[in-house]
């Protein structure tokens, strides 16, 4: 029975640590990848009058078709927007004492920031659109955005 009061769900926004690892469970060939993600925290230091950064490494773990995305697209430093859940586990290590981690499950993952970072190149994948004579792709863009909608009139 899913008690209705309770609720596992990570929300980050950080940069990649390392490229993730992929791997394939033996038995069942299902695909896992293994990376870190890093988030900023910005505190201020009353003792000093200084703001200060602070990271905090997390450790992500993703299943299936997730991983073989992570592992195609993710790269060191990209920035990515997770959701994802909190799962602790247990194994002995080599001297038979029981050890845990708590790791975040991926569930979703957003590519952030520009596609220079990625290392795609925009003209290949994807090409720009035409835009209308007398006005640049930026023009354009801030007009649709500003505006909501282009303000082309429309004779009927």
């Amino acid at each position: 029975m899913r008690d209705i009061n309770s609720l596992n769900k990570a929300t980050l926004i950080g940069r990649l640590g390392q490229k993730p690892e992929l791997r394939y469970l033996p038995q069942t060939e299902r695909a896992v990848a293994r990376f870190t993600l890093a988030t900023n925290e910005r505190y201020f230091n009353p003792k000093t009058n200084e703001s200060d950064i602070r990271a905090e490494w997390h450790r992500i773990v993703a299943w299936g078709k997730l991983a073989e995305f992570c592992e195609k697209y993710l790269t060191q430093g990209k920035q990515i927007y997770l959701e994802g859940k909190l799962r602790t586990r247990s194994w002995q290590d080599r001297e038979g004492n029981k050890r845990y981690t708590t790791e975040i499950e991926a569930q979703n993952i957003v590519l952030l920031g520009r596609r220079e970072e990625a290392g795609v190149q925009e003209e290949e994948s994807y090409p720009k659109p035409s835009t209308p004579s007398g006005s640049s792709e930026e023009e354009e863009n801030v007009r649709i955005e500003e505006g909501g909608e282009e303000d082309d009139e429309v004779p009927f």
